[in-house]
């Protein structure tokens, strides 16, 4: 895939998804590790952080910061995927098989915007 469009597709990949924590909230809120504080907070933080890089990504002047910005998310979000697999209240129905392999899909998406610095 030419730069670009890699850039294009990962930078709609993030505007989509920030737009979901706004449209399907609670989905969300159900993955929140009990630590954290104010979920919904954090739910829609998150979302328009996924929205802010995803747009920056698309401004040349802002694509580095936005690639960087993308894996230091990428790297915060783990913390939700190891507490999925803390338990079955946890895992939100989801399979144990998928949240085991979303781990180093997360890190394949981190590689994925390193490739464009």
């Amino acid at each position: 895939m030419s730069e670009p469009t890699g850039l294009y597709v990962m930078a709609a990949m993030y505007i989509v998804a920030g737009v979901m924590h706004f449209v399907k909230p609670k989905m969300y809120m159900r993955i929140m590790p009990r630590y954290l504080p104010s979920h919904k907070a954090l739910v829609y933080l998150s979302g328009l952080a996924e929205i802010l890089l995803g747009i920056g990504l698309c401004i040349p002047a802002l694509k580095t910061i936005s690639i960087y910005g993308i894996i230091a998310m990428l790297a915060v979000f783990l913390l939700v995927h190891f507490y999925m697999l803390s338990g079955k209240k946890a895992a939100a129905g989801i399979p144990k098989w998928i949240l085991i392999l979303r781990i180093p899909l997360q890190f394949g998406l981190m590689y994925w915007a390193w490739m464009y610095v």
